[in-house]
């Protein structure tokens, strides 16, 4: 029988999670069988994932039939709260066993806040509240997107015990923000006598579309240069994404050290994990699962979406690379830097359209409720 590399990663340090969610897989026992066969750790979700799976099926109607009966002066916002906490109160059940066996690590399942709330830190803040409460499972991790706005979000959410994703990550600057945001969360805990264990977090890393952005002005650049120059910027395309993120890995490191977080790890907290997002490849020149075998370390996640993960199942190579060549990429950031390609500018910009996508994606997630409820509305009287 042929061996599967998902179930190898564990012993590398590295939980996978699936970045995809519908009632479908819910209901079927999909996600119960990718968890015994593949050892699944966890699920990520965010609005365009639940845009596509209540856009595109007829899964959520019944539900939505319901609310629509029952709360029929409901904003179209409110029915996307109540369907979405009915799957994440699910999914995260089928996961429960995971996150016992792994004492509170894994078996998480993400629930984003309003992208709306971006740059709101208060409104994320309180929604984040009562969505942990509303889903009364203790592994859910709320989704908060790391702006600026959104770091003093984390910070609060954590010192009120709730699990955090801090996502929509691109910069190593930003990384070391987010990952101060959880530390100070915890110890405000810690030094007023809460309890710190068991409150998990990770920090989105997000990995190819840095090399989608970074790969054009590289493609540009090399047009009009030549000679050493030109064969220098040819070098780096498709590989300043993973050099990136190898970047973090140090930050994370020291970070979480014995020497910096040691004190409050050995009082009982977790190490905030990086996890690595947007590992599906985008060029097509690239290997399918670039993003998956490069980055395998210890105490990581990869969160995979459908095609990736199959691909990774099917033909992935499960070695520890993380922490190769780590020299080599920092030597990558650097020649980056002095080509003039200005990385926190990207980056900033990836993080802008990050959230406008994301807000868009939730607008027509919205459309498309108010569209069903009229549907089912008009059914119901004639």
């Amino acid at each position: 029988m042929k061996n599967n590399p998902l179930k190898a990663l564990p012993s590398l340090g590295q939980s996978i999670w699936y970045d995809n969610i519908q009632r479908s897989m819910l209901r079927s026992g999909e996600l119960n069988r990718l968890i015994e066969e593949d050892d699944l750790r966890g699920v990520t979700t965010n609005p365009a994932i639940f845009q596509k799976a209540i856009a595109e099926s007829d899964d959520y109607n019944d539900s939505l039939a319901h609310l629509c009966r029952e709360f029929p002066g409901q904003t179209d916002e409110a029915r996307f709260v109540s369907l979405a906490i009915e799957d994440i109160q699910e999914t995260a059940d089928i996961l429960r066993p995971v996150y016992d066996r792994t004492l509170g690590e894994d078996g998480m399942v993400s629930i984003e806040v309003s992208p709306l709330l971006a740059y709101d830190t208060d409104g994320s803040v309180a929604e984040g509240k009562e969505l942990f409460a509303r889903i009364g499972r203790p592994n859910v991790m709320i989704k908060i997107p790391a702006t600026k706005a959104g770091i003093p979000a984390i910070e609060e959410l954590i010192t009120a015990g709730i699990n955090v994703n801090a996502t929509l990550l691109f910069s190593v600057e930003r990384y070391v923000e987010v990952a101060g945001a959880y530390i100070r969360g915890i110890r405000r805990r810690y030094e007023s006598g809460a309890a710190i264990d068991r409150i998990a977090s990770v920090a989105s890393f997000f990995v190819s579309r840095v090399d989608a952005a970074v790969d054009k002005l590289l493609t540009d650049r090399s047009a009009k240069a030549n000679g050493q120059e030109q064969a220098t910027l040819d070098s780096l395309a498709g590989k300043v994404a993973i050099a990136n993120a190898k970047t973090a890995y140090l930050e994370y490191q020291r970070l979480f050290s014995e020497a910096s977080f040691g004190e409050l790890h050995k009082a009982g907290a977790l190490k905030q994990r990086l996890l690595w997002a947007s590992t599906g490849s985008k060029n097509p020149r690239y290997s399918d699962v670039l993003y998956v075998e490069s980055l395998i370390g210890p105490h990581t996640v990869n969160t995979v979406p459908p095609a990736t993960y199959e691909a990774f199942k099917d033909h992935g190579k499960a070695e520890a690379t993380l922490l190769q060549n780590i020299d080599g990429a920092l030597v990558i950031m650097k020649q980056l830097a002095e080509s003039g390609i200005d990385m926190e500018a990207i980056t900033r910009r990836l993080e802008e359209e990050g959230v406008a996508a994301f807000a868009k994606a939730y607008n027509e997630l919205l459309a498309t409720i108010g569209e069903k409820s009229a549907l089912l509305l008009r059914d119901k009287a004639s």
